[in-house]
């Protein structure tokens, strides 16, 4: 079974040029069960390679553009009347598809962001006083333009939460965009595109219940659990951190750490978890759930310098 995510890596490093961990995180995303938020500026295949990853997996999949106007009923749906019956009927909205690409999802203001909330979280919405369950398999792929541009929102820390990773894509090099060149003028001459078996549903579980079977050392559990303790409790390993870190990472932090770092090991063919396996998604998996200073912020530090220092004052188990 790993070979299949093996050649659907492949076939998403052969779509999307020079992006390696964008790759990885969109199949760590899907294998952990979670979502994927991706920042970076436009015109680096962000919205290509979620077009890829529809392309290679099994199920329906829907782009919607998040622009100023958007209504949150326009992701959900809402309750239509019908006069030939005399009842309102639910026309879903196109959140009930399998994959969702939430484009430029900073582009709208919250509170249509706050719509993906319950969806996000419990994989169900609610409209009025019904409920209504999401598929079993339901990923939202969101990309983001820096908050420096125009015309672009924060996201509420709520939702920022429940993204299971936090991808950061830059401008590829020279070779790279050369390849890229090459690429999309081979596409355009040709008119076809590689072809790649989909991943079944059924496979993309089993794989899941696969990841959580490997072996996970009792050390390394607490070792997770001191990383994302040093975002709440920063004084007991530096006072200097504990100036930097306003509000920590909840729980869900843990849990998405240990996913990820077992869907890692698990893609890289092995039945057990390394403490490199987590800190190679600690950065993803951290760095939209902390809340700077002030003081932080006035030294021009990042988050992702914050979680470095991290990484170096909590030993490993």
């Amino acid at each position: 079974m790993v070979k299949a995510f093996s050649a659907l890596k492949d076939y998403l490093d052969s779509q999307v040029l020079g992006q390696h961990a964008l790759t990885e995180g969109i199949l760590l995303a899907l294998l952990a069960n979670g979502h994927l938020l991706v920042e970076g500026p436009p015109g680096l295949a962000k919205t290509r390679a979620v077009n890829a990853l529809a392309h290679g997996v099994e199920g329906r999949f829907h782009r919607i553009q998040f622009t100023p106007d958007l209504l949150p009923a326009d992701l959900t749906g809402t309750d239509i009347y019908r006069p030939e019956t005399g009842q309102f009927e639910f026309q879903a909205g196109p959140l009930f598809h399998h994959i969702i690409l939430a484009d430029e999802i900073n582009r709208a203001p919250a509170k249509v962001q706050s719509a993906l909330l319950e969806a996000m979280a419990e994989k169900q919405i609610t409209v009025g006083r019904k409920t209504y369950a999401l598929p079993e398999l339901f990923l939202v792929m969101a990309t983001q333009n820096p908050l420096e541009q125009e015309g672009t929102y924060p996201l509420p820390e709520a939702q920022l939460d429940r993204f299971l990773l936090h991808l950061k894509v830059d401008y590829p090099d020279a070779a790279t965009e050369l390849a890229i060149l090459r690429l999309t003028r081979g596409e355009a001459l040709s008119h076809e595109k590689a072809k790649l078996s989909p991943i079944s549903q059924a496979d993309i579980f089993a794989a899941r219940q696969d990841i959580l079977k490997l072996h996970m050392a009792e050390s390394l559990e607490n070792y997770i659990v001191q990383l994302v303790m040093a975002t709440r409790n920063a004084a007991a390993y530096s006072e200097q951190l504990a100036k930097w870190i306003a509000y920590g990472a909840s729980p869900r932090a843990s849990i998405a750490l240990e996913r990820c770092a077992r869907a890692k090991a698990w893609l890289e063919g092995r039945d057990f978890v390394t403490p490199d396996d987590i800190q190679a998604v600690f950065f993803n998996v951290l760095r939209h759930r902390l809340i700077l200073t002030y003081d932080a912020e006035a030294q021009g530090l990042s988050t992702d310098d914050v979680l470095r220092e991290i990484l170096k004052l909590v030993p490993v188990a």
